[in-house]
């Protein structure tokens, strides 16, 4: 074992630099995959738009920092990282285009800074291609400028990958030490679970080396970042096992489910496919995915001739753990969910389309270029479209949800309020409500305690049209908008008490 591990960690060795060439690249910084990264946050500005309003995870996530509203009920599978990573901005304003801006801008940089960790083991067109074939992607440029956690995992996943083959090649050189700590740490923050599941071929290539410094700096990374919530978890909820049983259960079970074919039907722009039924897209637009793994293996070809095959296993082994819950242990899909694993395969497929447009000699080298360069519009003419219309869908649905709150208002449901019923959690941070719900996966309250907040200030029960509602709730004068019923306490007619 020791034998072969020692062999493919021969590959982490980084060629030789000339006197004086490290200096000067950290000098000149990498100016293609700056360009990228630029060319990345102005297409998040451009394409995602950002007064596109928040989402409903965004808003459980932003409530808890937000003085907008109260904040709303954090069920188990939910980490901080990403309430804390908006702080900066959601903690004084509510101006969701200036969070978006924000977002966008941080993304690019940190798109940047992950690809520049790998700046000894590939070349910068190589790093600044892997930059533009995964920020091109429609699910990457929708989510960069959300507050969700799946892109902070992805670009987590992708430097610390790249901080641990540094560390292995040199287990002396503390920013790569600091840096695999910090990505470590971002990762689990953000989502614990998926922290552990990237990291697993790195505690395995770790743990048979000489040198312990990069298995102690991976695992202090992994504590400091899911410490707040292991706390959490003993607090709340019983203790992290408990947690995660909870989480298992909202999200209906994990177990064996062969969800790759739900991951194919939503790359049509579904951001949640549950349950995922029906045709998976045209063709069209599924092409990239099944040329993924494709071009995966013969960038660990090309690799292999560029004496590179250790970074480049690391990297696709990072991505195979970070794919595989999603792939085969979950019911349902989300395409935001494997982010991380095409940041991670960004690297050896781009690798891959170089070396099919350079190689080539004489004649042919002509018409590589063409088809790769055919290959790459009509690639970017897809995600264009499967962004445009998934922008205009979500924007769409966000102007209802505040359409709703405009109506609320109007009806005397002003602050401090509460909200039940229909897509109540979103819904009631539009208002500036509270949310509550006595069942499902964001039960946090009874019947009888909301009857009593009705009678201290305004609640409103939300109903889809011909569905019946609470029964706290059927006396309650009744208000239609559009398919919508409004029950609307009587105490919200009189106004909140004083």
């Amino acid at each position: 074992m020791a034998d072969n591990t020692h062999a493919i960690l021969a590959g982490y060795r980084r060629p030789a630099p000339r006197a004086g060439d490290g200096r000067a690249r950290r000098r000149r910084g990498d100016p293609p995959v700056a360009a990228v990264a630029a060319a990345f946050t102005l297409a998040q500005l451009l394409l995602v738009r950002p007064a596109m309003g928040l989402g409903w995870d965004e808003t459980v996530y932003v409530s808890q920092v937000s003085p907008h509203a109260p904040a709303a009920f954090f069920s188990a599978p939910r980490a901080r990282g990403v309430s804390l990573l908006v702080a900066p901005v959601a903690s004084w304003s509510s101006s969701t285009v200036l969070l978006r801006v924000f977002l966008a801008l941080l993304s690019g940089l940190a798109l940047y800074l992950a690809l520049r960790v790998w700046r000894d083991h590939f070349p910068a067109r190589v790093r600044a291609l892997a930059g533009a074939l995964f920020a091109s992607l429609w699910v990457t440029l929708f989510y960069g400028p959300q507050a969700m956690p799946n892109y902070w995992v992805a670009v987590g996943a992708l430097a610390c990958a790249g901080c641990f083959v540094r560390a292995r090649a040199d287990p002396q050189d503390r920013a790569a030490l600091a840096g695999l700590a910090g990505t470590a740490a971002l990762m689990a923050l953000m989502r614990p679970m998926d922290a552990v599941w990237v990291v697993l071929p790195l505690l395995a290539l770790a743990l048979p080396g000489r040198h312990f410094k990069p298995l102690i700096a991976l695992l202090a990374g992994l504590a400091a970042g899911s410490a707040e919530w292991i706390a959490e978890a003993y607090a709340d909820y019983g203790g992290p096992l408990r947690r995660l049983a909870d989480g298992s259960a909202i999200q209906g079970g994990l177990g064996w489910h062969f969800a790759v074919t739900d991951q194919l039907r939503s790359l049509g722009g579904r951001t949640l496919c549950r349950p995922c039924t029906g045709a998976p897209p045209n063709l069209l637009v599924t092409a990239w995915w099944y040329a993924l793994p494709v071009l995966a293996l013969l960038g660990l070809l090309c690799a292999r001739r560029a004496r590179r095959s250790g970074p480049t296993l690391v990297a696709l082994a990072c991505a195979a753990t970070a794919a595989l819950p999603y792939l085969f242990l979950i019911g349902y899909a989300a395409p935001r969910f494997l982010l991380p694993a095409y940041a991670l395969l960004a690297l050896p497929v781009a690798d891959a389309v170089a070396h099919l447009v350079t190689t080539p000699q004489g004649d042919w080298r002509p018409v590589a270029l063409s088809v790769a360069v055919l290959a790459l519009a009509v690639h970017l003419a897809v995600q264009y479209a499967v962004l445009d219309h998934t922008v205009a869908r979500t924007t769409d649905d966000r102007r209802a949800w505040n359409r709703t709150a405009a109506a609320l208002h109007g009806l005397g449901v002003r602050p401090p309020c509460l909200l039940t019923g229909e897509e109540a959690l979103p819904i009631a941070f539009y208002t500036g409500c509270g949310s509550a719900a006595t069942d499902g996966p964001n039960a946090n309250s009874t019947r009888a305690a909301i009857e009593e907040t009705a009678r201290r200030i305004p609640v409103a029960t939300l109903a889809p049209a011909g569905a019946s509602p609470p029964a706290y709730a059927r006396g309650w004068p009744v208000h239609r908008l559009g398919d919508l019923l409004l029950y609307v306490a009587p105490t919200a007619q009189k106004g909140p008490a004083t």
